[in-house]
């Protein structure tokens, strides 16, 4: 069936800024001899973006253009039926995300997005996980800093611990980077719509099994000063942790007994005061329409930080993990989280998906269960860092 698609990928959205970046690292790095197409509502920004592809990369292979809207069903069939590999970045995904799922998954094509929504990962789950199985397709979402190197980052603090013995990991994310308009909507969307994701969850939950003979948990909120990661830390409630407990209830390496807990680090308890005031404030205001809507005008979708921020801007995520009388500190680095790095981690996964030998799974899967080490060789190879800090036993 693979032989017989037009393309190995293709790329929705690769007319706004993250998809452009997208494109970019695709034309760049992909192989070339690869079949790819770009796709999108407006043909004359299809044509200036391939244009541009053409002027900065013109070895790359070139990319087809097809017209689509995020809403026409029957396009998306057929888009999906004519390539092995769908990658997009057309958010937020709550709105206009699922019509390009349930296409991917009724054809058996492997789908990756950069979502961070929680609802949404749910929503999918729930519709199409059991026909993605059944046809094949790996529909995998929160390709970029949501959740890739908080996933594969305890994928590999896991590899450095002893195996079949219970494990405790704790990450902890620093950076300094801007949040872009893009994320902003999200979480204002996120946040604005608790209940219905609260509802999804639930249903997920009644529906999902769970691993018979492991257990599976999230460690205690306890905020507080750390000295081993510098500064002050509190529970981060993003989706990234989630998606690690879910890689770890997939996967047997992460033992009969695991614990992760998901961190911020902040450099003073003010910064950690201010915050929690601010994302309490921000939540209340988001469950009313009048105040949502004055809160999405705060930030235009398309708004982000200059290229001079984007090259100051840096993430880092320390994981301390021990089980089995050992105990490590690992670190996954990188720069801009929000763009650069985002758009690198979404094109590598995409590329691993078209053209990595990888683990037999289907339907609804983590980046480490369906790509795991082959990613990780891709991303390291790529300039973002994962690397032991400390190696000890505690026995």
């Amino acid at each position: 069936m693979e032989a017989s698609r037009r393309y190995d990928l293709v790329l929705f959205g690769g007319t706004g800024f993250t998809g452009g970046l997208t494109a970019e690292y695709l034309a760049a790095h992909a192989p070339r001899d690869m079949r790819w197409a770009l796709a999108g509502r407006n043909r004359v920004k299809l044509e200036a973006l391939a244009a541009r592809l053409a002027a900065e990369a013109p070895e790359a292979p070139v990319p087809d253009l097809l017209e689509a809207d995020a809403a026409d069903r029957d396009r998306l069939g057929e888009i999906a039926a004519s390539t092995r590999v769908v990658v997009t970045t057309v958010g937020p995904y709550i709105f206009y995300g699922e019509p390009l799922v349930a296409a991917c998954a009724a054809a058996g094509t492997d789908y990756v997005d950069l979502t961070g929504e929680p609802e949404f990962v749910d929503w999918m789950w729930v519709e199409h996980h059991a026909e993605a199985e059944r046809t094949g397709a790996r529909l995998i979402h929160c390709c970029g800093f949501d959740s890739i190197p908080h996933d594969l980052g305890a994928y590999f603090t896991v590899k450095q611990l002893p195996e079949g013995v219970p494990l405790k990991v704790d990450g902890y994310v620093r950076s300094n980077a801007r949040f872009s308009g893009g994320t902003y909507h999200s979480a204002i969307n996120i946040m604005g719509r608790a209940r219905q994701g609260q509802k999804v969850a639930k249903e997920r939950r009644r529906l999902e099994s769970r691993p018979a003979d492991r257990e599976i948990h999230s460690a205690p909120a306890r905020p507080g000063r750390n000295e081993r990661v510098g500064g002050w830390t509190v529970p981060l409630p993003t989706i990234d942790g989630t998606i690690i407990r879910r890689s770890a209830a997939a996967l047997d390496r992460y033992g009969p007994d695991f614990t992760y807990g998901h961190n911020m680090v902040a450099k003073h308890l003010a910064t950690v005061g201010a915050l929690g005031l601010g994302v309490g404030t921000v939540a209340g205001l988001a469950q009313l329409p009048p105040t949502r809507n004055l809160l999405l005008k705060l930030k235009a979708p398309g708004e982000g930080p200059s290229e001079a921020e984007r090259e100051r801007s840096w993430f880092k995520v320390v994981f301390l993990g021990e089980g089995g009388g050992k105990r490590v500190v690992t670190e996954v680095s990188g720069g801009d989280p929000g763009y650069g790095e985002t758009s690198k981690m979404l094109a590598e996964s995409g590329l691993s998906l078209a053209f990595d030998d990888l683990p037999d799974t289907a339907g609804q899967v983590t980046t480490a269960v369906a790509m795991g080490d082959a990613l990780l060789d891709r991303l390291q190879k790529a300039g973002i860092v994962f690397r032991v800090i400390e190696s000890s036993d505690n026995g």
